[in-house]
């Protein structure tokens, strides 16, 4: 399963500058605050977690929300995501993969998510 997500950054930032760091509360961990150095890097988590319900095929909502979604980084700055056990177990999770990139105004996260439940490729 796939999923992407794109963000115009400057909306992030103006969701900071109204509300500060109540606003990062809203879709990020505490830890996760900590890896944020400003609004662009606050957008391709945003991008991240979107993409990530997308891919799940439900969207951000009752069967996955933000904090079921964390994002940490690897010892190389590479980002990962680790899945809550209720998303893990709902949706028979094996393996994820992620990749977030800014480009000017835009942040973009595309994640590919392994499921055992996978539905296999329709034949026609």
């Amino acid at each position: 399963m796939i999923g992407i997500d794109l963000i115009k950054t400057s909306r992030m930032n103006r969701l900071i500058e109204r509300f500060g760091e109540k606003a990062l509360h809203k879709f990020l961990s505490p830890q996760e605050i900590l890896l944020i150095k400003n609004y662009k890097t606050a957008s391709g988590f945003w991008a991240a977690k979107e993409a990530c319900s997308k891919a799940l095929g439900v969207g951000i909502g009752a069967e996955c929300n933000f904090h079921d979604i964390v994002i940490y980084k690897t010892s190389y700055g590479a980002p990962k995501l680790r899945l809550s056990k209720k998303l893990l177990n709902n949706f028979n999770i094996l393996d994820s993969s992620l990749s977030i990139t800014h480009d000017g105004d835009y942040a973009i996260a595309v994640v590919v998510i392994e499921s055992a439940s996978a539905d296999k490729i329709k034949q026609f």
